[in-house]
């Protein structure tokens, strides 16, 4: 299931390592403040290290195979505590050879970072996405105004999920653009990385990207299982020739992918759990309504599993959809899932008469326009 931008930006874990321990030095200011105030040096969920502020100074060493994301977590109380659920004073760096400097009049969140390359560049990035949080902060705080008759109306919700879906492909659009003019950085690698959990992956967008990598990006570790996905992606690539399947309704009746050649055929993989995609069920109704007899049928494919297999039955009469439901009840081991990658859902390919995938992770008014192209 897609995670919220904000809590992707937070905390998705862009990570990277080369082959040989380097040491680091981070040195920071956070204005006047002593103990007990305290800085922690996150990897991942694990304390790193940690240091007391003294008269607003703190440091911190050690070692990375080099370079890798962190995060430094400040807390006025000293004591960490627990890390879900809270919203913390942060930063995220890189660990890199050398000494990176923090500086802030008095917390993490307006701190200025300054290091080698690679703490550089990732600057950068920031610089480049912090206009559109702006403007997500701004909408979020309007919606915050919203009275309860605003808020129980469909339309309004409508509305404001074409608004976030529109703030995350300019995200998206944002650190496309930057891996593609940085193609040697570490935090490009990084970032594409990340953009699976805000934007679906597909390859003919990042493959070119991985391809223009330089061959040390590559041959790391995350590098090399990227590639891996980027080959498995090219099966279901635009173009590619849809994978057959063959999955059970609710009522046992076997239905074939092959039994729609002739037709356009939209593949949804949803399941009854996953919020975005009950979401989305009225517009795919809606669409289906309006397409349905015109050469358009729509497969649901649920990654329920057999557990939930009662919800996924009540989530298709309370979402009235009208359209044959397949499963085999595996959950996210859905085979039909897994020969097409899906990892996260909602997720859909349109496929032609002849069996192509012409269009993939269809949301919204582009499922509306990607069908009116196609179908006259």
């Amino acid at each position: 299931m897609k995670k919220h931008l904000l809590g992707l930006l937070l905390v998705a874990p862009w990570l990277a390592n080369a082959q040989t321990a380097a040491p680091f030095t981070i040195k920071g200011t956070l204005g006047k403040l002593n103990a007990p105030a305290k800085v922690y040096l996150m990897r991942g969920n694990v304390v790193a290290d940690s240091a007391t502020l003294k008269n607003g100074a703190f440091e911190l060493k050690g070692t990375s195979n080099a370079p890798v994301a962190a995060d430094l977590i400040f807390r006025t109380k000293g004591q960490l505590g627990s890390l879900s659920g809270r919203v913390l004073d942060r930063t995220r760096l890189y660990l890199e050879p050398g000494t990176i400097v923090i500086t802030s009049p008095d917390s993490l969140a307006h701190a200025t970072i300054q290091g080698g390359p690679v703490n550089t560049d990732n600057v950068r990035l920031n610089a480049a996405i912090k206009p559109v949080i702006a403007n997500v902060q701004a909408f979020g705080a309007e919606m915050q105004k919203a009275t309860e008759q605003q808020r129980q109306d469909p339309a309004f919700h409508e509305r404001n999920k074409a608004r976030f879906d529109a703030f995350n492909k300019q995200i998206a659009a944002v650190i496309y653009d930057f891996i593609k003019a940085n193609p040697s950085s570490w935090v490009s690698l990084d970032a594409l990385m990340g953009l699976q959990m805000l934007d679906l992956p597909q390859y003919n967008v990042v493959a070119p990207l991985y391809n223009a990598f330089s061959p040390a990006l590559k041959n790391s570790p995350q590098g090399r299982e990227y590639g891996e996905m980027v080959q498995r992606l090219k099966v279901v690539a635009i173009g590619a020739q849809a994978p057959d399947f063959s999955q059970q309704t609710p009522d046992g009746k076997t239905i074939s992918l092959r039994d729609y050649r002739g037709k356009y055929v939209l593949v949804d993989f949803w399941a009854s759990w996953c919020g975005p995609c009950r979401e989305e069920n009225p517009t795919v109704a809606k669409v289906y309504s309006e397409y349905k007899g015109r050469n358009f049928e729509v497969l649901g494919v649920s990654l329920d599993n057999e557990e939930q297999r009662d919800k996924w039955v009540k989530a298709i009469q309370d979402d009235k959809l009208s359209w044959p439901q397949v499963s085999d009840l595996k959950g996210m081991d859905n085979a039909a899932a897994l020969s097409y990658y899906v990892h996260a859902i909602p997720q859909n390919f349109l496929i032609d008469p002849t069996g192509k995938i012409v269009a993939a992770n269809l949301k919204g008014a582009d499922l509306k326009a990607t069908l009116a192209k196609y179908i006259k």
